[in-house]
């Protein structure tokens, strides 16, 4: 099975390389080899690799940023997947693309099910949900978009950032009244496979169970660095509003995913989020690469 990853580069292009299941050919180009926007370089890959299945994780994740910059982050997250179906129509190969939980403005105040209705507050959500509508608009029965959230790895997302902030700072102040569900990139890669193996088309959610701010998130992320000794010590972690701690983009308040339906199709179930988080940082304890 010849299979296309996209985005390769980042955490989760990494994690699908690793959870790659045997007997899979990988394309695995970074954004600098191909720019999943620019569709001469997709029909070339196309031609000379044939892929059967795609995984694009190819994605303009710098959510404050995008505020400034939105035409780059609609080439990346809308006009990508957009060239990229087309492609995979064309080719009849099969497109599973990774979306986010921030296309949902977070007033809902519980799991949002795969079709809630969407409503992004930020250039990036809003760039997010057009590549959602582009992909079932031209693949209808023949992709998959996952969505996931708070997507982290022990070299990417939020993690690492709070590990090298523990390492450097006297105090941190993270906000606590934005609530969701860390996703750790090895395992949204295994679900990314699983579902694309299936051929199991339309629209899923993925994250780890349980819920979360983000001020909890840092504070786990400290105890199990301290456990771990992955740090010797860290500094005090003080809770904070969103109103104390202004950003570029809006963010959603509650933005947890119902996957309920994901975990009956796939027959499993996340594990916790405290779990998932243990298991991702402690290759670091023992100086192994990052997951």
């Amino acid at each position: 099975m010849r299979v296309l990853i996209t985005g390769a580069g980042g955490q989760l292009g990494r994690a699908l390389c690793s959870a790659a299941p045997e007997g899979a050919v990988l394309r695995a180009p970074t954004h600098a080899e191909l720019d999943v926007a620019d569709a001469a370089a997709v029909d070339a890959v196309f031609a000379t690799f044939a892929p059967e299945l795609v995984i694009n994780a190819a994605a303009y994740t710098r959510v404050d940023e995008a505020e400034g910059a939105p035409e780059d982050a609609a080439r990346a997250n809308a006009e990508g997947p957009a060239v990229l179906a087309a492609a995979c129509r064309a080719a009849s190969a099969w497109l599973t693309h990774v979306s986010t939980d921030f296309v949902f403005d977070g007033r809902q105040g519980h799991p949002y099910g795969a079709h809630a209705e969407p409503q992004p507050l930020s250039v990036y959500g809003r760039t997010k949900l057009a590549g959602e509508a582009a992909v079932l608009r031209e693949l209808p029965g023949g992709a998959a978009v996952v969505r996931a959230s708070w997507l982290y790895s022990a070299a990417g997302g939020f993690a690492a950032r709070m590990l090298a902030l523990m390492s450097s700072r006297p105090q941190l102040r993270v906000v606590s009244d934005q609530v969701g569900a860390p996703t750790h990139a090895a395992g949204l890669a295994g679900t990314l496979w699983a579902l694309a193996l299936r051929r199991a088309p339309g629209l899923w959610h993925w994250c780890d169970s349980g819920v979360a701010s983000w001020y909890d998130f840092a504070v786990a992320i400290a105890e199990e660095a301290q456990r771990l000794r992955i740090l010797a010590a860290v500094p005090p972690i003080v809770p904070i509003g969103s109103a104390d701690y202004p950003t570029r983009a809006a963010r959603p308040g509650y933005s947890v995913l119902d996957k309920r339906a994901t975990e009956a199709l796939l027959g499993t179930t996340a594990p916790h989020w405290r779990t998932a988080l243990r298991a991702t940082l402690a290759p670091l304890a023992g100086g192994a690469a990052p997951p």
